[in-house]
């Protein structure tokens, strides 16, 4: 056995014999900075929290990735996050979500690891109400409407189990007609702030105009780093003159986390919020050091990238401490 493997049971023995608080921090894992998206739900929804963010930027984009490769990076950085105490750890990307989320769930039987499924379902559900809506107001529609929804995701989520279920689920039984869309520059993009000239944004107006003309009523952003221009494509539609609803899952994963800790008697109250905020940080390699942590959020990347932390805080909207990490 390897040392890099002896360290790593080392941590998982460890882990094994802590109990989370209340105090603890909630872990929030990405491939790189798309699931702030979810952090600032998780903040509106739980504002007294602490939160550990890792985000893989080391191999950054997953989506291309094979599921075997997806699987191993998401465990390594789901094994950083509760060697560092997490009570419960979000996996804050879809393609990660799709390949590992039962192997993650099957390691720390203990620590709730909550994933993300593409919000398909709520756009569904609202296709069927807006076209129930104008039926009724018009008997002459029933037979010319159609139902569509377009879902925005990498490969590995299209294809992924939890997306699919959906579909057969919710889509196939009630004639609803569900487009895949994957363009591989999105990731890229918002990782190097979305600059409104690039050749990406072009395909974007290019996609919300092909959307239209296929008679997409619903758009899902499956993918976390996607909601990040969700403000480009409403300012677009204005000025294209579509009407398209967006959707994300943000906010449904938020609720779930403050329903879970809640259950577990580990949401903290406003009163038992530590006055040194101080959280000892450990590598891959044993290396322990602490840091104080003025601030609810503590960012951790494995690679840093340049630009890195200013684009974490403008994603943000808070400051925030970028640290680098092995991984």
């Amino acid at each position: 056995m390897s040392k890099t493997n002896l360290l790593l049971d080392a941590h998982l023995l460890r882990i094994a014999c802590t109990t989370p608080t209340a105090d603890s921090p909630i872990g929030v894992f990405d491939s790189g900075v798309g699931g702030l998206s979810v952090y600032r739900h998780l903040r509106q929804q739980l504002p007294y929290e602490r939160y550990l963010y890792y985000a893989d930027t080391k191999h950054v984009p997953y989506g291309s990735r094979t599921a075997e490769d997806i699987n191993h990076l998401t465990l390594t950085g789901i094994d950083w996050l509760i060697a560092q105490g997490c009570k419960l750890v979000v996996v804050a990307c879809n393609s990660a979500s799709a390949h590992a989320l039962n192997q993650a769930r099957l390691r720390y039987l203990t620590i709730p690891i909550v994933g993300l499924v593409p919000a398909l379902k709520p756009a569904l559900a609202y296709v069927q109400a807006k076209n129930a809506q104008l039926t009724q107001a018009s008997a002459n529609l029933s037979n010319h409407l159609s139902s569509h929804v377009a879902v925005l995701a990498t490969m590995a989520t299209l294809h992924g189990q939890l997306l699919n279920d959906v579909m057969a689920q919710f889509a196939t039984p009630y004639g609803i007609r569900v487009s895949r869309w994957y363009e591989p520059a999105l990731v890229p993009w918002v990782e190097r702030g979305m600059p409104p000239t690039d050749a990406t944004a072009e395909r974007l107006r290019k996609m919300l105009m092909q959307f239209a003309k296929q008679g997409v009523q619903a758009i899902v952003l499956g993918c976390t780093h996607y909601p990040f221009f969700k403000e480009f494509l409403l300012n677009q539609m204005v000025v294209q003159g579509h009407d398209m609803a967006l959707f994300d899952s943000g906010d449904a994963v938020a609720r779930r986390v403050k329903q879970l800790l809640a259950e577990q008697g580990l949401l903290i109250a406003q009163k038992n919020i530590p006055q040194k905020n101080t959280l000892a940080v450990s590598n891959h390699f044993g290396n322990r050091h602490s840091k104080p942590n003025p601030h609810q959020l503590q960012f951790f990347a494995t690679a840093m990238t340049q630009g890195l932390s200013e684009l974490v805080i403008k994603l943000c909207g808070e400051e925030v401490m970028v640290d680098a990490i092995d991984g």
